[in-house]
């Protein structure tokens, strides 16, 4: 059976973590696309300590409130449409405003005094070049909201956080540190502020501001290249395994699966585990992937090497290093505590997100 195992205890310990990390700041916790693969419902329990949430869509947006989220609801992209403003104003969700139409909406469309929605964060591009107002277009967007009765949160999105040392960190800090200034000296000293994602959070604490926004750093995935989750205490949020199906000896020289990519240099005890990349396994990973295997009779654990290509249902396994008593049913646990997701996505080539997030529906979910 093929088991993705969501762990909610994990989930606020990480949680608890980023507030250690960022005492004087409240938290927007990312819960966009699905909750990062490990399904809103799951999560939202795990978030109590957080001050809101973080969604990508109204769709995301909808669904939290229907799901008991009475908290803020930060939509990140805003709203698309000026109905999907109108239906962020009823459903009380507070949205990013970063070009024209949207700030027009905001201002032919003002909502009640009480509202969510009368919380507005205004996104500067200070370099990332996705979304966001230049310098001079935020300065005359922030005049507008504010002389239209709207709180206003300065937002933007680093690039390269991730790389502590990277040349365009120091400018996008000190433009929106400049922007801000100007803001609160010009505008209102009430304006707040919005920089640090989950890599800022943990390599520019200086740089907190009043809000931070943590979402990979929740699931147990490191958001930065210089330490991994366990070097800064996270917690696999996720347990993602299948079992053994069959037993095979493989002779030397023989090959394994599609393409017979993997040869044998000698007798090989195998394992098919019934999982694959219709599950969401990568199809291409290194030859450095592993699987840790738990013998079911004994309970004793063992890593095995991924060999041969991964098919869409099954993959193989070397289980040489196992007793040979190790039984059909054993449990096999593709990312989780060990391996993280982390190491799988660098043997894959690409990072824990996009693992997390292309989980398809067959495996089988669970609580903790």
């Amino acid at each position: 059976m093929r088991t993705i195992t969501i762990k909610p205890k994990a989930i606020t310990h990480n949680l608890n973590q980023v507030k250690q990390r960022a005492p004087q700041s409240k938290v927007l916790a990312m819960v966009k696309s699905n909750a990062y693969g490990h399904g809103v419902a799951a999560v939202l329990p795990a978030l109590q300590q957080a001050d809101g949430i973080g969604v990508a869509t109204l769709t995301e947006a909808l669904e939290a409130r229907k799901l008991g989220w009475n908290k803020t609801i930060g939509l990140v992209e805003g709203a698309f449409t000026a109905d999907e403003w109108q239906q962020a104003i009823e459903q009380d969700i507070s949205c990013v405003i970063h070009h024209g139409p949207q700030l027009e909406w905001a201002l032919q469309n003002i909502p009640p005094a009480n509202s969510a929605t009368r919380v507005v964060w205004l996104k500067y591009n200070t370099g990332m070049n996705r979304l966001g107002f230049n310098a001079e277009g935020v300065l005359l967007a922030a005049k507008r909201l504010h002389e239209a009765g709207y709180q206003l949160i300065l937002t933007t999105h680093f690039a390269n956080a991730d790389d502590h040392d990277h040349q365009l960190n120091a400018m996008q800090i000190q433009r929106f540190s400049d922007v801000l200034s100007t803001l609160q000296s010009t505008i209102s000293p009430d304006i707040k502020g919005s920089l640090c994602n989950s890599a800022g959070i943990v390599n520019f604490p200086e740089h907190h501001y009043d809000w931070v926004r943590p979402g990979i750093i929740l699931y147990g995935s490191s958001p930065v290249t210089d330490q991994s989750a366990q070097e800064l205490n996270l917690q696999a949020a996720m347990d993602f395994s299948a079992q053994i199906i069959a037993l095979q000896n493989v002779s030397a020289n023989d090959a394994i699966g599609y393409g017979s990519r993997w040869q044998a240099q000698q007798d090989t005890r195998t394992a098919l585990v019934s999982v694959g990349y219709g599950d969401g396994y990568p199809r291409v990973i290194s030859d450095d992937a592993y699987v840790t295997v738990i013998d079911a009779s004994s309970n004793q654990s063992y890593r095995c090497p991924v060999i041969g290509r991964v098919a869409m249902d099954m993959i193989v396994v070397d289980i040489s290093s196992a007793p040979e008593s190790l039984a059909i049913d054993s449990k096999v646990v593709l990312w989780g505590d060990a391996p993280r997701v982390d190491e799988i996505a660098g043997h894959a080539g690409t990072i824990s997100y996009e693992l997390l997030c292309r989980l398809s529906i067959r495996p089988n979910r669970v609580l903790a």
